[in-house]
């Protein structure tokens, strides 16, 4: 309901009624899997300095249909989030500013749910840029795989179950092949690869076995 009543106000102050179709859904079980490479992780400072979107349609990652872009930021990142992101200075700088790469992505998006790890950060780092250009943020429902995770493994878990949801410990537990990480194509296949895996074990009523909590007045050892 609340999403609803959002996207109504997004769609009465839309900037350029030509984006209007971002408030239409997408192709039916079509969904979108985005990740950003940043110069850091505050929004409000950082910026998108690489992006990847892999389209999923039914059970298939259409990795033939992807989208990719290197953006140039305002300001130069250091030298020490370009080693982390295994890019070149050159690179960087060659990119294409995010005010000509938005209208493909937006395009490229549609009004497809949004997929991703922690996927409310990837999208606040792009609404920075989809405020300037269109006025509203992105209006698109989100689906989150560590949120997908957590279900399938730790609903209903007793106290003092360790709960572990980094990325890593997902694609291991799902026996996912790891690529190179920090690489916003790889990242955004490999989020896809799990959230295919999820959703159908979720559908399915499978879940991940998990670990015994650990009693805290155990002795060491016991």
């Amino acid at each position: 309901m609340l999403r609803r009543l959002r996207n109504l106000f997004y769609r009465a102050t839309l900037g350029d009624q030509s984006y209007r179709f971002l408030f239409r859904p997408g192709p039916a079980d079509e969904a979108v899997v985005i990740d950003c490479e940043t110069t850091g992780l505050n929004p409000r400072r950082d910026e998108v300095i690489a992006l990847a979107a892999i389209r999923i349609r039914g059970n298939r990652i259409l990795t033939s249909q992807a989208y990719r872009a290197i953006v140039r930021p305002e300001e130069a990142p250091s030298s020490d989030s370009i080693r982390i992101h295994r890019l070149r200075a050159q690179e960087v700088a060659e990119g294409r500013p995010m005010h000509r790469v938005m209208p493909e992505l937006l395009h490229f998006i549609g009004g497809r749910p949004i997929v991703g790890y922690y996927v409310d950060f990837d999208v606040a780092m792009l609404d920075r840029s989809v405020l300037r250009f269109i006025a509203i943020r992105l209006p698109n429902r989100r689906i989150d795989i560590s949120e997908l995770y957590y279900t399938v493994k730790y609903l209903g878990a007793p106290p003092g179950t360790v709960l572990d949801l980094r990325f890593m410990s997902i694609l291991q537990d799902l026996r996912i092949p790891m690529l190179g990480q920090h690489d916003a194509f790889n990242d955004a296949l490999m989020t896809g690869m799990a959230y295919l895996q999820l959703r159908d074990m979720q559908r399915r009523g499978v879940r991940l076995e998990r670990s015994a909590p650990v009693r805290q007045d155990a002795p060491f050892g016991a």
